[in-house]
């Protein structure tokens, strides 16, 4: 039911950034085609000095054929001006439509991450499998391998252990079975060091964090399901 609900979701999230690109695109379209409609004519000015040339017919003067020349020319330089300016502002146009379209995938980008990020918060990882190998002094967690010194292969073995009688161990706990000693002839401290230094080993902070649960007065655990965790 709640995978169900879950690819519903998903899929109606697909629909709302789909609209979303579409309702983008959409808009920079018909604002594109508005300021190109309200653009002025690159030909007016060209106009103007044609229609001056057949209104003043009598200008034959060396001085007026010249100032009609120059009139033409500058035209013809604002017509190309004008063109240059609409092909720059239809480049722009494309580049803020790829830039919002940008913007709005990461965006969901971000917000898919949040989400995925405070669910593993609130359950913690999912593993499926959780191997450790003492000859190679490994940890496999999911098919990917940790390499582990000495004494946090034997932090994390006492703490696998743990989990699948179910016990919660406090850090004098795992001081003492790794020491051999009476966990009330041991430190809490030391345990507790040693949880760190495995966390420390294992790198990622989030997986270390998610993975070594910090029950309150209580010890430390795995927070993983004890049927699948092998030791070998």
């Amino acid at each position: 039911m709640s995978s169900t609900s879950a690819t519903e979701s998903r899929e109606i999230g697909n629909k709302i950034v789909v609209a979303g690109i579409v309702a983008i695109v959409v808009i920079l379209a018909i604002a594109a085609v508005l300021l190109f409609i309200n653009l002025p004519d690159a030909n007016a000015f060209n106009a103007r000095v044609e229609r001056l040339f057949i209104e003043n017919d009598m200008l034959t003067g060396y001085a007026e054929i010249k100032l009609l020349e120059i009139l033409a020319q500058s035209g013809t330089a604002f017509s190309d001006t004008l063109a240059s300016y609409r092909f720059v502002i239809f480049v722009l146009l494309i580049f803020a439509t790829a830039l919002l379209i940008a913007a709005v995938a990461f965006l969901v980008m971000l917000i898919a991450l949040n989400r995925r990020m405070s669910r593993i918060e609130r359950q913690g990882i999912e593993v499926n499998s959780l191997l450790i190998s003492r000859d190679q002094k490994s940890v496999y967690l999911n098919d990917f391998e940790f390499k582990l010194t000495d004494a946090a292969i034997e932090t994390l073995s006492v703490l696998a252990e743990a989990r699948m009688d179910d016990e919660v161990l406090s850090g004098a706990e795992i001081e003492g079975v790794i020491s051999g000693r009476d966990a009330s002839d041991c430190d809490e401290a030391a345990g507790a060091t040693r949880i760190k230094r495995l966390r420390d080993t294992l790198g990622n902070q989030l997986v270390s964090e998610l993975l070594i649960k910090n029950i309150a007065r209580k010890g430390y655990m795995l927070a993983i399901d004890k049927n699948v965790i092998r030791m070998v």
